[in-house]
């Protein structure tokens, strides 16, 4: 079974690297961006066949290491 865990910054969090990659795609003239969140994807292969068990030990996974919870949201997909 594969977990699929997208991380992205809160809302109201300034996004350094998204503004970058605002400003970088405005300087090669993809004009119309109006705003850009940069996150991460993290793609676990887990040994579990229960998906409810699963996505509690990834939600633990993701409270304790993958996921900074104070500046941080994530989903969690069981694909």
């Amino acid at each position: 079974m594969k977990a699929r865990v997208t991380v992205m910054l809160k809302q109201g969090v300034l996004d350094v690297q998204g503004e970058a990659v605002r400003h970088a795609l405005g300087s090669l003239g993809f004009d119309g961006v109006a705003g850009v969140r940069q996150g991460k994807v993290i793609e676990l292969d887990l040994t579990d066949t229960d998906a409810s068990a699963a996505e509690a030990r990834v939600q633990e996974m993701c409270d304790r290491l993958l996921a900074n919870t104070v500046i941080e949201s994530y989903r969690i997909e069981i694909v």
